[in-house]
């Protein structure tokens, strides 16, 4: 049974926010597991940005009815990516056969997403739609297909399914096409405080918080400012020499640092690059374009040493090349 262990690395390397469920890489159901495609679904639980994903338990444990996994990642309110298996899961049933994707196990052939929304009086937020369509063309090309593959599942049920709700399917797959056409010339990876493989490293003086509803992914780090670097490090296997976007993000609070040291090495040396996290938090801030060298080392920091008052934040960083 083949799995996709490559998941989280290409849904971050696309920019897709990421929250790792548990023991994704052993979590599935027994079967075969080959996919060809992307099939789209809804929950038809209702969510919101205060309850962002109200079937996650369900998606992954399954219900009395169905055993869990129900789908290789849920999409919450605001378009995180939570990432339940990387083998097969219950979500497709059996397919009727829709554009190239052929009748048969629906959980063998294609990846599913289950968008956190309930269908009728509820639509997918803009976010849930625009991290699915970046995510879904960059499965697909990691799959070496084309946006054909992405499919809703009332195209593929044969019980009369009625999900994904409220989206033009065709419009859905244009999209996916067009990410797909425009996006695969810039290399982008993504690492957070929670990225695996040491990609993130800080010392036993940065605490672990989910206080802010701004943060990337399950949560951030923060430290007291210090006159000493202590720095919080980000780890990009960096896959050329050449000239690369430095994005961060952090929650913002009035209690955060109003000048926090981002250090970037580049490959004249290290430059530094100091921002207000009290605010412009919850989205992606860039810090400049800087030359950076070819391969995997420690490429970005957030360092203690800083004057101001406020607890100093590593959250998540990217690098996109221009």
């Amino acid at each position: 049974m083949a799995t996709i262990p490559w998941l989280v690395d290409v849904l971050r390397g696309a920019g897709v926010q990421v929250v790792v469920e548990g023991d994704w890489l052993n979590r599935m159901r027994p079967g075969d597991f080959n996919p060809i495609g992307v099939l789209w679904h809804h929950t038809a639980s209702t969510s919101s940005a205060t309850n962002p994903h109200p079937a996650l338990n369900i998606c992954i444990n399954g219900r009395s009815d169905l055993a869990g996994p129900l789908c290789q990642a849920l999409v919450d309110y605001h378009g995180v990516f939570h990432v339940i298996s990387a083998g097969r899961c219950n979500h497709a049933g059996v397919s009727g056969g829709s554009g190239p994707i052929p009748a048969g196990d629906g959980n063998t052939l294609m990846i599913g997403w289950e968008i956190d929304y309930n269908g009728v009086s509820q639509e997918m937020t803009a976010a849930q739609y625009n991290a699915s369509i970046v995510a879904t063309a960059a499965v697909l090309t990691r799959l070496g297909r084309d946006a054909s593959h992405a499919r809703g599942h009332r195209e593929t049920s044969t019980t009369g399914k009625i999900d994904p709700s409220f989206i033009d399917l065709n419009v859905m797959r244009a999209d996916v096409a067009a990410r797909m056409a425009g996006g695969g010339t810039a290399w982008s990876s993504v690492v957070d405080n929670t990225t695996t493989t040491g990609r993130f490293t800080a010392s036993g003086n940065w605490g672990v918080s989910s206080y802010s509803g701004q943060r990337y992914g399950a949560d951030y780090r923060y430290a007291d400012p210090v006159a000493a670097s202590d720095p919080a490090w980000y780890r990009f296997n960096v896959p050329a020499a050449g000239n690369y976007r430095v994005d961060a993000w952090w929650p913002a609070n009035s209690g955060y640092n109003g000048a926090t040291p981002y250090i970037v090495a580049t490959s004249s040396g290290n430059r530094t690059v100091y921002v207000d996290q009290r605010a412009n938090g919850g989205q992606w801030r860039t810090l400049g374009t800087f030359a950076l060298p070819a391969g995997d080392a420690d490429r970005v920091a957030v360092s203690r040493w800083s004057s101001a008052a406020g607890l100093v934040i590593a959250d998540a960083v990217r690098l996109t090349r221009v």
